[in-house]
C-alpha cells in the first residue's frame, strides 16, 4: 500500500502519518524530516536548506527527488510507504509516477487534508519543539507540564523559524500557488480522497476506515 498525504503545512499530516505507520506497519517518508536532519548535521546541503526553509520557500525539486529516489528503494519500502507532504507540485508528482513505473509500483491513495487556513496559523504559531529529542508540543491543546521544558527529556523547547506567523503566511501562499494544483492532478487520476482535517483524530479515523475496507476486498 503506497499512500500520499497532501495538504497545507500544519494540517496534521505528520501526526496522522505516525498513527497510520503504527496501524499498518508502513514506513513514513517525510522530506521535511530528512531535510531537517541534514540541517541539524550542518552538512553542506543542510546549510543551503536552512536558508531556503527559513524564508518559508520550498526546497528545489532536484534535491527533493534525489532524496526520494534513494529512500523508496530501501528494503523497508518493499510493501509500501506513506509520503508525508510529498509531492509538493505537479512536476514532482510526474517524476514520482515515472520513478514508480521504473520500479513497477503505483500509488494506491492520495488523501487531501482540508482545513481552514486561520486554524493552521493558530495551530502552528502555538507549536514548540524540544531542542534535545525533537518532541512536538502545542501551547493550545498539548502544552508541556512545565513551561518551555520537555516532559520526556527535560530539554529546552523552542519555536521553529518556519512556525512564526509571517513565515507561515508565506508558506501558505507558496502552498496555494505550487501545491494546490496537485488536488486537480490526482482527482483526474481518480486517486484523490478529501478528508476533514479539523482534528488529527478525525482525519486518522477516516483514512483508517478507508484502508481497512480496501484490505478486506
Amino acid at each position: 500500500m503506497r499512500l500520499i498525504l497532501l495538504g497545507p503545512p500544519g494540517g496534521g499530516k505528520g501526526t496522522v502519518a505516525k498513527k497510520l505507520q503504527e496501524e499498518f506497519k508502513l514506513p513514513v517518508i517525510s522530506t521535511g524530516v530528512i531535510l531537517r536532519e541534514e540541517v541539524n548535521k550542518k552538512t553542506k546541503l543542510g546549510q543551503k536548506v536552512k536558508e531556503i526553509m527559513g524564508k518559508g520557500d520550498l526546497v528545489p525539486d532536484n534535491i527533493i527527488l534525489e532524496i526520494i529516489k534513494e529512500r523508496i528503494k530501501q528494503k523497508d519500502c518493499e510493501n509500501g510507504y506513506i509520503f508525508d507532504g510529498f509531492p509538493r507540485n505537479v512536476e514532482q508528482a510526474k517524476s514520482l509516477e515515472k520513478l514508480n513505473k521504473e520500479l513497477n509500483k503505483h500509488i494506491n491513495y492520495v488523501f487531501y487534508f482540508e482545513i481552514p487556513f486561520n486554524q493552521i496559523i493558530d495551530r502552528l504559531t502555538s507549536r514548540r519543539v524540544c531542542k534535545k529529542c525533537g518532541t512536538n508540543y502545542n501551547l493550545s491543546f498539548n502544552p508541556p507540564q512545565k513551561e518551555n521544558v520537555c516532559d520526556l527529556c527535560g530539554g529546552e523547547l523552542y519555536q521553529r523559524e518556519d512556525d512564526k506567523e509571517e513565515t507561515i503566511k508565506n508558506r501558505l501562499q507558496v502552498f496555494i500557488k505550487q501545491t494546490s494544483p496537485l488536488k486537480k492532478y490526482y482527482q483526474e487520476k481518480n486517486l484523490l480522497t478529501i478528508v476533514n482535517a479539523n482534528t488529527s483524530r478525525s482525519a486518522f479515523l477516516e483514512i483508517k476506515n478507508i484502508l481497512k475496507e480496501e484490505l478486506q476486498k
